[in-house]
């Protein structure tokens, strides 16, 4: 189905749910982490300076059972954490179900009325969730007066998101040139409004029925505009814990307890590469890292992370409030952890 597939070879292989370990549809299993080093770790994510933020929640997971969690900052294990962009991220997910029930093509170009007629219309869905579209989108969250962003989720263009996205002009080829752009996958999502039917309410109802539900996510909060699109660029709030059940999904490579909830080589496309330097490397609405090929993770604003390690059988989650300037120390950190559990 995917043209991923074909280099599936070249990735490290996901790691199935062990034996014995049941899943955490229900309830979480737990274990216990038996490293020396790994409590000097943990304190060093919380004991931030004020300058450094706060991190509110920080979860592990090791070969399917909660092995660590820890809270601070008032937040609490039932309280509702911001995804920011990692929403980005679970649009993916969405993209890739309907993908699998038939209703979307990845390669062909997408059905947005503001394109007739113009080169935009030969933008693919495949193009979009690359950050390849060649529209052009200021992701800029200090300058408001440089950003597209900020006036997309709170001024002009906050009632039709995707719309907003959608009147940007091209600035380069289509598949030709990488931007990261949150009015692209609000382009997405308001193609996935259209494709589900039901305004918000049949936009809700099928991501709990597809991916929440099946997965034990009851928590999860997603944030509509008054358009009815899903605004999957910045907005859903859920537990830590259900943001780790998604992370364990992806890990788990889309199958849930012998359920296939994303298709067949959808998690392979998403960490296939697009783009990379010497510091950032991009797949499909997931990051990975240059330095460390096989690992994989959803990113947020103010640092929030989902990071997934095939080779130790690690999901790590932390979420919590730390300006961009701080966030690669808070980064390295999770990293220690990741290796070090």
């Amino acid at each position: 189905m995917l043209k991923a597939e074909s280099i599936a070879s070249e990735l490290v292989a996901l790691p199935v749910q062990p034996n014995g370990t049941p899943w955490c549809t229900q309830s979480w299993p737990r274990g216990s982490v038996e490293s020396a080093d790994f409590g000097k770790i943990v304190d060093e994510v919380f004991d931030l300076s004020e300058a450094q933020g706060v991190t509110y929640a920080l979860l592990v997971v090791k070969e399917g059972r909660l092995v660590y969690e820890r809270y601070a900052g008032g937040a609490g294990p039932i309280y509702l954490q911001y995804s920011w962009s990692m929403a980005k991220s679970i649009t993916h997910a969405l993209v890739g179900i309907l993908l699998g029930q038939g209703k979307l093509d990845l390669y062909a170009p997408v059905d947005v009325p503001e394109w007739k007629d113009d080169a935009r219309a030969e933008i693919t869905m495949d193009q979009l969730l690359r950050m390849s579209s060649g529209l052009a989108f200021a992701e800029d969250y200090v300058d408001g007066a440089m950003s597209d962003v900020i006036p997309m989720l709170q001024f002009e263009g906050r009632h039709n998101t995707g719309a907003f996205a959608a009147s940007m002009p091209l600035e380069h080829k289509p598949g030709t040139f990488w931007s990261y752009s949150s009015g692209t996958t609000n382009i997405i999502c308001r193609i996935l409004k259209n494709c589900v039917g039901g305004g918000a309410s049949g936009m809700l109802r099928f991501m709990n029925d597809e991916l929440f539900e099946p997965i034990g996510i009851r928590s999860a909060t997603p944030k509509f505009d008054t358009s009815g699109t899903f605004i999957g660029s910045s907005f859903l709030l859920a537990t830590p814990k259900d943001f780790a059940r998604f992370g364990l999904l992806y890990l788990r490579n889309g199958i849930w307890d012998g359920q296939e909830i994303l298709p067949s080589g959808w998690v392979d496309y998403a960490r296939s590469p697009t783009f990379h330097n010497a510091e950032y490397c991009y797949g499909a609405h997931w990051w990975m890292r240059p330095d460390k090929p096989s690992w994989f993770n959803c990113g947020g604003y103010d640092g929030q992370k989902i990071l997934c390690v095939p080779e130790k059988d690690v999901v790590v989650v932390r979420l919590g409030r730390t300006p961009i300037e701080h966030w690669p120390y808070v980064s390295s950190r999770l990293d220690s952890l990741a290796e070090t559990v």
